[in-house]
């Protein structure tokens, strides 16, 4: 059983890559959404940061797959709101 509310603050303490959220029978589509779109949030916080300090980005394309699981959903990306915070 999925941990929804940990899900939603953390997706990848519950999942191991954005397709398994799309996969997944145990959420609703607009559950789906908002783990991704807090996916998508991070995972570009975590590129901003490595570019920053110099490094290497560790999972570059992290974001472009958590952008591309949103489209599977048929979802836009939120670009107005932040997500909520941990």
């Amino acid at each position: 059983m999925i941990d929804v509310k940990k899900a939603m603050l953390d997706p990848t303490s519950v999942f191991k890559d954005p397709e398994e959220v799309v996969a997944s029978d145990e959420l609703n589509r607009d559950q789906k959404i908002e783990i991704l779109r807090r996916w998508e949030y991070d995972a570009r916080q975590l590129e901003v940061a490595e570019e920053e300090a110099g490094m290497a980005v560790r999972r570059p394309d992290m974001f472009d797959r958590v952008v591309q699981a949103l489209h599977t959903l048929s979802a836009e990306r939120d670009t107005e709101h932040s997500p909520p915070t941990k």
